[in-house]
């Protein structure tokens, strides 16, 4: 078996607006993120992302955060991609308070992880759907940034 391996892909700067709390459960909250815009830079790809999007979340009684986020970047030169963005994040009760009050955290402070999958139009950026991707995020008031590697 080959060994797996991880090429930096590109950075996603996602702004986000307030969240919209949708209810309480036994097992948690449901909640929506919108996605208001953003940029992205790699080696291959660069440009912005689109409004209009939104991270769908569920927090589960430990503070366990499943998140399952959807929007679409827009490239240079002018093609535009879907990506669905799902993956975990949690912390300490204490760091996730701080979070959830909109306070800056240092990412060492919380687990986020994503596997973003790319589903763009024929092209030159079918290698997108070709490809696994991890991503690395990091939580802001505003912004969500994620760091994707592409598995070698």
């Amino acid at each position: 078996m080959p060994p797996l391996d991880l090429e930096f892909a590109l950075e996603l700067k996602v702004t986000i607006g307030p969240v919209i709390e949708m209810g309480a459960s036994q097992t948690g909250v449901r909640r929506l993120v919108p996605i208001t815009g953003g940029t992205f830079l790699g080696p291959r790809l660069s440009g912005v992302v689109l409004p209009g999007g939104a991270d769908w979340q569920f927090v589960e009684r430990d503070g366990l955060t499943l998140v399952d986020a959807r929007y679409v970047i827009e490239t240079a030169d002018g093609v535009r991609i879907e990506i669905r963005n799902r993956g975990v994040r949690h912390a300490s009760p204490e760091v996730l308070e701080r979070l959830a009050a909109g306070e800056r955290v240092d990412p060492e402070q919380y687990y986020f992880r994503t596997t973003p999958r790319f589903t763009p139009p024929e092209g030159k950026y079918e290698w997108l759907k070709r490809t696994v991707f991890v991503g690395v995020a990091e939580r802001y008031p505003d912004l969500v940034v994620v760091k994707v590697f592409e598995v070698l």
